[in-house]
Formats: C-alpha cells, sequence, structure tokens
C-alpha cells in the first residue's frame, strides 16, 4: 500500500457557542494552566483564544498546521499543544477529532 499524498486538505471547523464557552473553560482552568506552566519551569501563559485544526505535512504544510498559525510555532512567546482528548469530549467536539490550542507565555525571559 502506498502513501497517499494530500495536496488540499480544509482545515476550517466551526464550534458553536456552548461547545466553545466549555472548551475555553477547560483551557483556561487554573489547574490545567498550572500544569502546563510547570512544565515550562514557572513560566505564565495565557490561551489566546485561538485554536486550529492539525493538517497533513505536505510542501505548502511543513508544520502540519494552516499557513497563518506558522507565525506562533516559529516563536519563543508562544506554545502550541494538542487539545486533551477529555476536553474534546466533555465539550462534545467530535469533529474535527483533533485541535490544537496556542498560549501565549506571559514572563518569557528571552
Amino acid at each position: 500500500m502506498g502513501l497517499k499524498i494530500v495536496d488540499n486538505f480544509d482545515a476550517t471547523f466551526t464550534l458553536n457557542s456552548e461547545t466553545e464557552v466549555i472548551l475555553f473553560s477547560l483551557l483556561t482552568n487554573k489547574t490545567f494552566t498550572t500544569q502546563l506552566s510547570q512544565k515550562l519551569h514557572e513560566t505564565e501563559i495565557k490561551f489566546t483564544n485561538l485554536l486550529f485544526q492539525p493538517v497533513p505535512y505536505s510542501q505548502h504544510t511543513p508544520k502540519g498546521m494552516p499557513r497563518e498559525f506558522e507565525q506562533y510555532h516559529n516563536s519563543d512567546e508562544y506554545i502550541i499543544i494538542n487539545v486533551p482528548p477529555n476536553f474534546m469530549f466533555q465539550a462534545k467536539i467530535f469533529k474535527p477529532s483533533r485541535l490544537c490550542a496556542i498560549y501565549r507565555q506571559v514572563n518569557h525571559n528571552k
């Protein structure tokens, strides 16, 4: 079985307002953000309210994300995480099956 090359992948998605409120409350929960901060050596973080669906790697998307989000990948000021599957389930998000969230490091030392 050969590899299937994806030239064009539609990464657009829409969350209804109720789903978005649930997901954003989980992503901004103090316990969760504290856990993330500890993994970043006590750097405080803030959720940017930016989400994206990962895309297949290609010549046009070498980072596995829509082009407009690559600026965050290339910055030391931001971190990108996979939204935990249990958060997706609690918010009743089944399509897309994966999302990534972008956080900004507040007291990042350069």
